[in-house]
């Protein structure tokens, strides 16, 4: 089978695991890459540049979280998938805030990850309608995809650029979490929508004041024009 769908890193410790998920993504046309802790895991993102990567949080030498952490503090914003066997809400969230894409809980359906996986280098690769949106002071650019604040660059993952930019492109228009989840994440069933809670908050804290970005207690989001 051709890997035209480009290449994703695997860090993974439990060689069956590893295995199962190099099979599918196999099969759903990605090449894939294995990596078995977190340091070879963070030297193997770099070196290759994947379209995505897929992270268990419990690894040995540096747990995924950290290795997240270092990939954005190098500018390094490769689509992660957090793959974990922690049941805890905080593991999950804190994932998430620092620059995770969206996890999984083990364990999860082999068909599961490649869905997930497939949603996030599409949604990597999504262009707007529209080149360049705005509102405010906030500039996002759909082909660079880029975003400037008052002309300051705002570095986002590839989940949280495209929350803001389905938000952007129809100003004051109330989204629901499950829209923003279907619309976004690409999922149709999922199962919290804590996570979009959290990638808004990501996304307010980045963009800073004034908060544009408008919660509608029960519903959802939009964003003032």
């Amino acid at each position: 089978m051709t890997q035209d769908r480009g290449l994703v890193v695997v860090v993974e410790d439990e060689p069956s695991l590893a295995d199962v998920a190099r099979l599918y993504l196999v099969e759903a046309g990605f090449g894939v890459h294995l990596s078995r802790d977190g340091t070879s895991g963070l030297l193997d993102i770099t070196r290759l540049r994947p379209v995505a990567a897929v992270i268990d949080i419990g690894l040995p030498g540096i747990d995924g979280i950290e290795l997240v952490r270092r990939l954005r503090e190098a500018g390094d914003w490769t689509p992660a998938l957090f793959s974990t066997a922690r049941d805890a809400e905080v593991d999950r969230i804190l994932g998430l805030e620092l620059g995770g894409d969206d996890y999984l809980t083990k364990p999860a359906s082999p068909r599961e990850l490649v869905a997930r996986v497939k949603a996030l280098v599409r949604r990597s690769r999504v262009t707007a309608s529209s080149d360049l949106l705005t509102v405010g002071t906030c500039e996002l650019d759909a082909v660079r995809r880029t975003v400037r604040v008052d002309g300051r660059p705002v570095e986002l993952t590839a989940t949280e650029f495209d929350l803001l930019a389905q938000l952007m492109r129809r100003p004051g228009q109330v989204f629901s979490r499950t829209q923003l989840l279907s619309e976004v994440w690409g999922v149709a069933d999922y199962s919290g929508t804590r996570t979009v809670d959290t990638h808004i908050a990501q996304v307010r804290a980045k963009l800073g004041a004034p908060d544009r970005i408008r919660t509608i207690r029960g519903v959802g989001y939009a964003i003032d024009a």
